[in-house]
């Protein structure tokens, strides 16, 4: 173990209290200035509507767009990884420099939804990719995303989960073998991450008690749970006392979108989401981290939907 290794867990205790303070931002505050508000890169659109992942140019358009802050991709695939190459970190250090911007977490999203961490040894890598880039970047956090083939549901003949709760709110059957796998994976990674100081963000379909398991199997707070809202409300969960389970020093960041149909707008009439259930819970225990949209507006009209978004997310998260 290595001496820096061995300060992080002295310094951490591995209790939550300690993880909450060591993770905790620079800007973390009560005041409402301090909400920070970025975007996931896949969401950022140019001019001509065109996705722009690992595009450090871009980041004018998202000062623009009132946006704080970006979540960078590691990569789209095996053949393209932007974020392994100093030279694109370097580009968007000097853009942030320049224009007082923040990388605040990076995502080895689509990448492992196609080849997932429960079952491709070479996902591992990805992971590593993630951290490394994300402490170069100085962001506190990686999201790892278990959707598609890494989703840790367990499917019947048909492709359909099985829940199996008697209660009002949903309790999906796991994947035993592949949440195995990924607890023993993250073991191998996470003396890694807590060298880095980077939190690995588990984003997927499965409760936040069974976010909590998995986690306590693993056995370092360096693991959290990425939190979308939009998600946990499609899949049946009861999003605000979810935020009250697991608690500031367990969500490293929270993902803002709607999933309900035609919504560009986060005040839609056609919105799932209860946002004043949801930021009383936020505001409850305490999280001062960053909020995350992950939606791009209307076509054509990125810049106008984001900075009402944006504008909407800190009115209520404030």
């Amino acid at each position: 173990m290595s001496m820096q290794r061995r300060n992080f867990l002295k310094t951490a205790g591995l209790s939550l209290a300690a993880a909450n303070l060591f993770f905790k931002p620079a800007w973390g505050s009560e005041s409402a200035a301090s909400v920070k508000v970025g975007m996931c890169d896949w969401n950022l659109r140019d001019p001509k509507g065109r996705e722009n992942r690992c595009n450090p140019d871009l980041i004018p358009l998202a000062i623009e767009s009132h946006l704080d802050g970006l979540q960078a991709s590691v990569g789209r695939d095996p053949n393209s990884i932007p974020l392994r190459d100093s030279s694109v970190r370097n580009q968007y250090k000097e853009m942030c420099k320049k224009h007082n911007f923040a990388i605040h977490s990076v995502a080895a999203g689509g990448i492992l939804n196609s080849i997932p961490l429960k079952s491709e040894p070479q996902s591992a890598v990805y992971v590593i990719d993630a951290l490394e880039a994300a402490a170069d970047l100085g962001a506190k956090n990686i999201l790892t995303a278990f959707f598609g083939n890494g989703d840790l549901r367990l499917f019947d003949a048909a492709g359909n989960p099985r829940n199996i709760s008697d209660g009002p709110f949903k309790i999906w059957e796991l994947d035993s073998r592949g949440v195995t796998r990924v607890v023993e994976v993250l073991r191998q990674i996470v003396p890694r991450a807590e060298d880095l100081g980077v939190a690995i963000g588990l984003e997927n379909t499965l409760s936040a008690a069974q976010n909590l398991e998995i986690i306590d199997r693993i056995g370092s707070p360096i693991v959290q749970v990425y939190y979308d809202i939009a998600n946990s409300t499609s899949n049946g969960y009861d999003v605000p006392n979810e935020i009250r389970l697991l608690g500031a020093e367990r969500i490293c960041e929270i993902h803002l979108k709607d999933n309900g149909k035609d919504v560009s707008r986060f005040d839609s009439p056609n919105s799932q989401i209860d946002w004043a259930k949801i930021s009383k819970a936020c505001k409850e225990i305490g999280f001062d981290k960053w909020y995350c949209i992950e939606e791009s507006g209307r076509k054509d009209k990125f810049i106008e939907d984001t900075q009402y978004n944006v504008a909407h997310a800190k009115k209520w998260l404030s």
